[in-house]
């Protein structure tokens, strides 16, 4: 091989074998300092962008974890509040019950009032329940109620099938095939409560008093109404959705409505008593005419205001909870104006009873959709935390580095390095050997 000193080739290439250990022995130190084994783009282009997707929909379930904790957590102070408004109505059921009790004189009456209105008041307290500044049981976050809002609809599926507004009521039957035990003579008292006011008519039946004539009287008749579906008397009315509801199992039923929608026309309370010519109550009677259960809650139109949890990583991946309108005028328990429940007598205090069983009826539909949702979230945090862990290990397979390996990697990389400086030393030195043929 030629003797040159211009171009020193050995040490080119042995510079070049240095250079290159260097930056593999840099990625090296990387890799083991990260503790991952793409760092860059450079490192494996595809596989960053891989991981980097994976990191982002990992904090996404994180952050969707952190909200249905949150959620959760809104949702347990309403359902604080509607349990203590459950407490509250079962002690205004026990109260009321004693009111109509005619061992109690009107000053007994008008001490009970007393606490009823204070319980009343405390229901209103429990509506305002917040949670970050937002008040959830006061209709503000209810779902969405078609215009012009709901109608009351009580109904009653006790009759058998055909009867109806023009059946006599001395005709009734039950849905056993029995006779109701309505007779010429027999006084029937009807009662409702419109928006916390008590409304009582009594009557004395006759051959042809009809089913219809029931509710007709002022003011009744202004604000009752019977629902009739000729063609599918299963049918009970429409909900705040404009969905049709049926009864349950699909068989005929009676169903009053209330003739003006929302709050302001909402009639709970239904109760009609029969008794025959001595005063005597016809218990059998009394057991399928007071039978009227509410079906349709009363509501005023509202856009949907419904709380959403965002529970997912996608857009519109979320649950949402309504809460309607928790407040006593929304029960049942006080006109707008702001009087109460009156029990003063004994008519009112049993007319009252059924107030009470309407108005928790309400509340306890609430905490169960409350606590439904509940248990649902704790569904959905497990179901995040499962998708963020295998998310994680996936993650984890792309991008964390082998300890072992590239410990491994930096041994033989940092050997080689000092390999190639010992030997670009000695490709130098050769060099100089040519000095001994110019002397």
């Amino acid at each position: 091989m030629a003797l040159v000193v211009k171009n020193n080739m050995q040490a080119k290439n042995t510079l070049n074998q240095l250079n290159r250990n260097e930056k593999a022995l840099s990625k090296d130190l990387k890799k083991v300092a990260s503790g991952m084994k793409i760092n860059s783009a450079a490192d494996d282009a595809s596989g960053l962008s891989i991981a980097e997707k994976m990191d982002v929909r990992l904090r996404s379930l994180e952050q969707d974890n952190q909200n249905v904790q949150n959620g959760n957590s809104m949702l347990k102070v309403a359902e604080g509040a509607m349990s203590s408004t459950v407490d509250i109505l079962k002690t205004m059921k026990e109260k009321v019950i004693n009111a109509a009790n005619d061992t109690n004189s009107d000053a007994d009456r008008a001490i009970i009032q007393k606490e009823i209105d204070q319980a009343i008041d405390q229901i209103d307290d429990n509506a305002n329940a917040m949670y970050n500044g937002k008040v959830m049981l006061d209709g503000s976050k209810n779902d969405y109620v078609k215009e012009p809002g709901t109608f009351t609809h009580l109904t009653n599926s006790s009759f058998a099938d055909g009867v109806g507004e023009s059946t006599p009521l001395v005709n009734l039957t039950a849905r056993t095939g029995d006779s109701v035990g309505i007779l010429a003579g027999d006084t029937i008292t009807v009662s409702y409560v419109k928006n916390g006011e008590t409304h009582i008519k009594s009557f004395t039946v006759e051959e042809e008093t009809w089913f219809g004539d029931v509710f007709d009287w002022t003011p009744c008749n202004e604000d009752l109404t019977i629902q009739d579906f000729p063609e599918d008397r299963s049918t009970i009315g429409e909900d705040q959705f404009g969905n049709t509801v049926y009864t349950p199992d699909r068989g005929e039923a009676i169903t009053y409505r209330s003739k003006n929608p929302g709050i302001d026309g909402q009639v709970s309370g239904l109760t009609i008593c029969v008794q025959d010519k001595e005063g005597n109550l016809r218990k059998s009677a009394n057991a399928i005419l007071d039978n009227f259960n509410e079906t349709i809650r009363a509501q005023n139109p509202t856009p949907d205001n419904a709380i959403v949890l965002q529970s997912g990583t996608k857009a519109n991946e979320a649950i949402k909870v309504g809460f309607s309108d928790m407040r006593s005028v929304a029960l049942g328990l006080k006109t707008p104006e702001g009087k109460t429940l009156n029990i003063s007598t004994q008519a009112n205090a049993n007319a009252a009873i059924n107030v009470v069983d309407t108005a928790l009826q309400k509340v306890l539909d609430l905490q169960t959709k409350i606590g439904s949702v509940e248990s649902r979230l704790d569904y959905t945090s497990s179901n995040i935390t499962v998708a963020a862990e295998n998310t994680q290990s996936s993650m984890s397979v792309i991008r964390d580095a082998d300890m072992a390996k590239e410990m491994t990697a930096y041994t033989k990389d940092n050997v080689l390095l000092q390999a190639s400086q010992s030997m670009l030393a000695q490709a130098n030195q050769n060099s100089s050997s040519v000095l001994s043929l110019l002397q």
